[in-house]
């Protein structure tokens, strides 16, 4: 319902009573901005009551408004440009306190992402990266920041660990070019999604990978292209992804891994400590 929710509004039209064909027609027009809008804000701003919106959602299908806004959000999250997000994000800010909203809306999408996490993938996945031959990182644009992350820990704890570090197509696939099916390859993207990660995964899957999609929802394009798939909230602020919840995802992640070669890592963090002293790596506590 998701991927056709404007075709069904156009659709249903001639069958919508005054009031609901006023919604259909602010929305089909403007739907980036309808998408972030609650009921009661979206009938002021078309002159209609609140109910007549909720009812408008039922009559579309939508067991309430909200899961029709989260059609909307969904289907256009990937489809806004940077000026259209910086219009919507005006729009959902008006005078509010700017700090105050965005690490809110952070907080909530790490409370979210607990709640919706699938732990049987988040386990599964655990226990492909550790028995990996070798672990590809893959995350391009904001995503890199991610997965530099990842990739700086991983290379702590593992011996075997790739992070690709370009967006060169050619240079991407140069570096997946021994990829196998003993092999571990971590796509990482969110909207707007990376078509080159895309291709990427499938590159991956094609040659027998293990995949794993960090992504933010199950109708991400990376999700059918996933042997398993870890799902993190995200959302957009202005031109900005905001990733906290999809990075507090990786700290878990690198936790559990962590913990579970904890014999590994006293040897390895052992020779580790020696070398930073002894390179004066980091700042010394005053005696």
């Amino acid at each position: 319902m998701t991927q056709d929710i404007l075709y069904r509004i156009q659709a249903g039209m001639s069958g919508f009573s005054k009031g609901q064909k006023v919604i259909a027609r602010y929305i089909l027009d403007s739907y980036d901005k309808a998408a972030f809008m609650t009921a009661s804000k979206l009938g002021r701003t078309v002159n209609v009551s609140e109910s007549t919106v909720v009812r408008f959602a039922a009559e579309l299908g939508y067991d309430g408004y909200p899961s029709m806004q989260k059609a909307l959000q969904v289907m256009i999250r990937n489809k806004l440009t940077s000026i259209q997000r910086i219009d919507v994000t005006n729009d959902r800010l008006g005078k509010q306190d700017v700090l105050s909203m965005v690490l809110h809306s952070d907080i909530e999408k790490i409370r979210i992402t607990l709640e919706e996490i699938n732990r049987s993938e988040f386990d599964a996945s655990v226990e492909a990266i550790i028995s990996a031959r070798k672990i590809y990182i893959l995350g391009l644009r904001s995503a890199k920041a991610i997965a530099g992350f990842m990739g700086f820990y991983f290379n702590l704890i593992f011996e075997n660990v790739v992070l690709i570090h370009t967006n060169s197509v050619s240079e991407i696939f140069e570096q997946l070019l021994r990829v196998g099916p003993e092999d571990v390859v971590i796509g990482i993207s969110f909207p707007r999604y990376s078509s080159l990660t895309i291709r990427a995964m499938r590159f991956a899957k094609d040659r027998g990978a293990t995949v794993i999609a960090l992504t933010d929802n199950q109708m991400s394009p990376l999700t059918p292209i996933a042997s398993h798939t870890l799902l993190a909230r995200s959302d957009m602020v202005s031109f900005i992804d905001s990733l906290v919840a999809p990075l507090s995802l990786v700290n878990a992640l690198l936790v559990d891994i962590a913990h579970r070669k904890s014999s590994d890592l006293k040897n390895t963090f052992q020779t580790l400590e020696k070398i930073w002293s002894e390179y004066e790596v980091y700042e010394k506590a005053d005696e």
